[in-house]
């Protein structure tokens, strides 16, 4: 019967206009939350099969669905470890579950954005109980990418074994000039002592002593000189190493090396121009140029001049601040100034974004819809690069809600008209046979 199906109509018109007010409501009241995706619905028709002559109302159904293929804005905070993202790609978190479960067996969710912080324990978290994950890094920075289509080897980010760091020195740059005076014929044979500080494994000051000895000829000029090495923290007497240096004077190639022959504890790479010797606390890469190269060790007609002699390594440090790059390496910032990674947050893709299933806290989990997830570096592929210091605003637009709010409400009293019509049409029906 016609009047039947038109009530049944106007009730399921009412049933999908009280959800679409849902969404509505839902996301003028996140207008304000931090990561929020705003939910929508979609309306589609119902068709009955019609008999000759007459129609049947199928009426409506509404399916419900969050935009979060949708990009907020970014706004700027003072906490350097709020985190957004500057594109496509979302954030590795896990509950509080996942801080004692397994590699393989903690639960994975995908967020746009959280503003972490440390919690008694050290562990980066959101207010909300979103743990930040990533792949650990060695202590050199290097990460080892266990695998890029599975959560095993994301481990939650915690930072309290970071709060102190000795940076041990591994390279040595020796950038000065020896005075080619020094290996002519009548020279007085004075050598020249060039004390360098680096640091030992455990952080502590110590110095390695260049002694620079020049060759004097009977005639002429040797352009030869050789070089002691000495560790002051094992014995100060005895060199540790030791090498031969031969200036080219040639026109056009004066002053650079010409060539190097290590001595005992000294090895040599012409190709890259770099002795390595052994302290008390390991290898040291000590930089003096290539044969022909100008720029680090030479010998010009002027003074004893170290004017570029540097040393990496930092003593013991106390964390200051941990931040995050643009390709997602969340460093750790010490009061020396030396920074270290210590964790790479990867960006999750998935094929179908919107198919995500929503979860608390802005989080969201694959399903079967949003096809299998991949992590990619931040700012390689399609994802988009990790920003700190900021956080993704909502996507709620207060008056495209406001617009929708009033058009749903509408067609809500749209809809109770019909219902009211045909009860009316019904009763005078009724009325017919009294």
């Amino acid at each position: 019967m016609g009047l039947s199906s038109s009530l049944n109509a106007g009730v399921m018109g009412l049933a999908v206009n009280a959800t679409k007010l849902a969404t509505i409501s839902d996301n003028i009241a996140n207008s304000e939350t931090y990561g929020y995706k705003r939910a929508d619905t979609d309306f589609t028709n119902m068709v009955l099969r019609q008999g000759a002559g007459a129609y049947t109302a199928g009426g409506v159904r509404v399916a419900t669905f969050k935009d979060i293929a949708s990009q907020g804005a970014l706004v700027t905070t003072a906490n350097s470890t709020d985190i957004s993202i500057a594109g496509r790609g979302m954030l590795p978190v896990t509950t509080s579950a996942g801080l004692t479960a397994q590699s393989g067996d903690r639960p994975l969710l995908l967020t746009t954005t959280g503003s972490f912080s440390p919690d008694q324990n050290g562990y980066l978290r959101t207010l909300s109980g979103n743990f930040l994950m990533g792949w650990p890094a060695e202590i050199d920075g290097t990460v080892n990418v266990p695998g890029r289509n599975s959560s095993t080897g994301l481990e939650p980010v915690q930072i309290v074994g970071n709060q102190f760091i000795a940076s041990p020195t591994s390279n040595v740059e020796l950038g000065l000039n020896i005075p080619a005076s020094a290996t002519q014929a009548g020279a007085d044979g004075a050598s020249f002592d060039l004390p360098v500080e680096y640091f030992d494994s455990l952080g502590r000051s110590q110095t390695l002593s260049f002694e620079f000895i020049p060759s004097v000829p009977a005639t002429g000029a040797s352009n030869t000189w050789t070089v002691e090495v000495t560790d002051q923290a094992g014995d100060p007497t005895t060199p540790i190493a030791s090498f031969d240096v031969v200036f080219d004077d040639a026109t056009g190639s004066g002053g650079s090396i010409l060539s190097v022959t290590p001595g005992g504890g000294a090895t040599y790479d012409s190709t890259t121009g770099i002795v390595n010797v052994n302290v008390s606390s390991g290898p040291i890469s000590v930089a003096i140029g290539a044969p022909g190269e100008s720029g680090l060790l030479t010998q010009l007609s002027s003074s004893f001049a170290p004017v570029g002699v540097r040393a990496d390594g930092a003593p013991i440090g106390s964390l200051n601040a941990i931040e995050i790059n643009e390709q997602g390496m969340l460093e750790a910032i010490y009061d020396t100034g030396f920074r270290r990674v210590i964790y790479q947050i990867p960006l999750a893709d998935v094929p179908n974004v919107n198919g995500l299933s929503a979860l608390d806290n802005q989080t969201y989990s694959v399903s079967q819809a949003s096809g299998d997830f991949y992590f990619w570096d931040a700012g390689s592929g399609p994802v988009g690069s990790t920003i700190g210091f900021s956080l993704t605003e909502s996507t709620t637009d207060i008056a495209e809600e406001l617009t929708d709010l009033i058009q749903t409400q509408r067609a809500y009293s749209s809809n109770a008209k019909i219902i009211q019509t045909v009860d009316e049409m019904l009763q005078e029906t009724t009325n017919l046979i009294r």
